[in-house]
């Protein structure tokens, strides 16, 4: 029955059906306890483990139609569900609920001279849409995010995964039913029709306040290109690691390696490493051989060309490129002020890292590069707000308004002021 919606005419009053439903259960779940939200997610947990096998199931078809659309082992893993992976969102779902409830904390308070008492407090965004591609677990984690912070959700996954993400959205309803919260709280699009999205990125009439694309590059550009609200988001995920003149040599093996190789498919997966010229002699074969036993393909600048002669020459293009894939490009740089040029010309400010042992390197990194994410001596694949204890996130905004960064339950909140007056009016 659902399927059968395919006229332009059905799925804007679809689209515009869920919205009103949405900003109706916003204003329940705005002032909804956290006893309410903490109970809702613990029997979403419940009730994803009692269904463990449903969506290994689900997820099997899924991924049946990608092999058979013979899609990249990237984008596979993307959609591959398995036991660990399902017991990570349940895992994920009861770390959402421990967290603390960012609604109604009072960021700030101070009196003015005439005694008027004023507080800055967190208050729900309202109505979120969420517009994500091959990753069925966004599910859960969007839907968790949302409703701790007291959001209602519209969820548009990708048809790839649209089987997955049914059977993860028909447990958090489970929850939501059982801990007496608005079912509609959180709504998965139901059709897979590319003009649901062309309806949400309008705002429904203005039931929508913010969108948050989760996916590749084509679908985050077309979000900003036509969103009508506003929108927390990345372009690309274009992350640099510095290996410094002072990296000790096997730090410096093992976090390059992992940043790319862990999983390639990810926005936080390393894709250019830039080494320091100090250290050609020392530092650049260990670590390009050990990117190479991982299987990973080297793409070289012409300074690492005349030290490995046996690498694929980089291009212009392979500095600007996320791959998503096993491949890095790796640049000789002068330095740490070399890096942070190199990096200031081609990152798309999501996430990069410097392998340093001196302090003033790191300091120095940390202080001149313009990105979101920043970590030292620490892998790029960190950059992930499970790994910052936030309990998962929405996704990584890069923009500088309002939210940057993993997008947990704080960024998914704005604020109110309250002020307290004895009878005062104004001259």
């Amino acid at each position: 029955m659902l399927e059968a919606v395919r006229t332009s005419d059905d799925i804007e009053a679809l689209m515009l059906d869920l919205g009103r439903k949405a900003q109706a259960a916003a204003r329940p779940l705005a002032i909804a306890t956290s006893a309410q939200k903490n109970a809702a997610l613990i029997a979403m947990a419940d009730a994803m483990a009692a269904r463990k096998d449903e969506i290994i199931a689900a997820n099997s078809r899924d991924m049946a139609m990608a092999q058979q659309a013979e899609l990249a082992p990237s984008f596979l893993d993307r959609l591959k569900l398995d036991e660990g992976r399902i017991s990570a969102m349940i895992d994920g779902l009861r770390q959402v609920a421990a967290l603390a409830d960012p609604v109604g904390d009072v960021i700030a308070t101070w009196e003015r001279p005439n005694g008027l008492k004023i507080e800055r407090v967190r208050t729900p965004l309202g109505v979120i849409g969420v517009i994500y591609e091959s990753r069925p677990n966004v599910t859960a984690d969007a839907g968790a995010l949302c409703l701790k912070s007291g959001n209602a959700v519209i969820l548009r996954g990708g048809s790839d995964s649209i089987h997955s993400s049914r059977a993860i959205h028909a447990a958090m309803v489970e929850g939501l039913k059982a801990a007496g919260l608005p079912e509609t709280a959180i709504q998965l699009v139901p059709v897979t029709d590319r003009a649901a999205v062309g309806a949400l990125l309008s705002g429904l009439n203005g039931t929508v306040d913010v969108i948050v694309p989760r996916g590749g590059k084509s679908l985050v550009a077309r979000v900003q290109a036509e969103a009508r609200v506003p929108v927390f988001a990345h372009l690309e995920g274009l992350c640099h690691v510095y290996v410094d003149a002072s990296a000790d040599l096997d730090m410096a093996k093992s976090v390059v390696v992992n940043a790319k190789m862990r999983r390639t498919g990810i926005c936080g997966s390393a894709e250019t490493l830039l080494i320091d010229s100090a250290v050609i002699g020392t530092h650049l074969e260990p670590i390009v051989s050990a990117l190479l036993d991982a299987g990973c393909e080297v793409r070289a600048s012409a300074a690492v060309l005349k030290v490995l002669p046996g690498l694929k020459p980089a291009t212009e293009e392979d500095w600007r490129t996320e791959y998503l894939d096993a491949i890095i490009s790796v640049a000789i740089v002068d330095g740490v002020g070399g890096a942070i040029d190199h990096i200031a010309r081609y990152s798309s400010h999501h996430t990069e890292a410097v392998i340093a042992d001196d302090p003033a390197v790191a300091e120095r990194f940390f202080n001149e590069v313009d990105s979101a994410i920043l970590l030292h001596n620490a892998s790029t694949q960190f950059a992930d707000g499970g790994e910052f204890g936030m309990g998962g996130e929405i996704g990584i905004a890069t923009g500088k308004m309002h939210a940057r960064g993993p997008v947990g339950t704080e960024q998914l909140t704005s604020f109110k002021y309250r002020v307290h007056g004895t009878g005062q009016t104004r001259p």
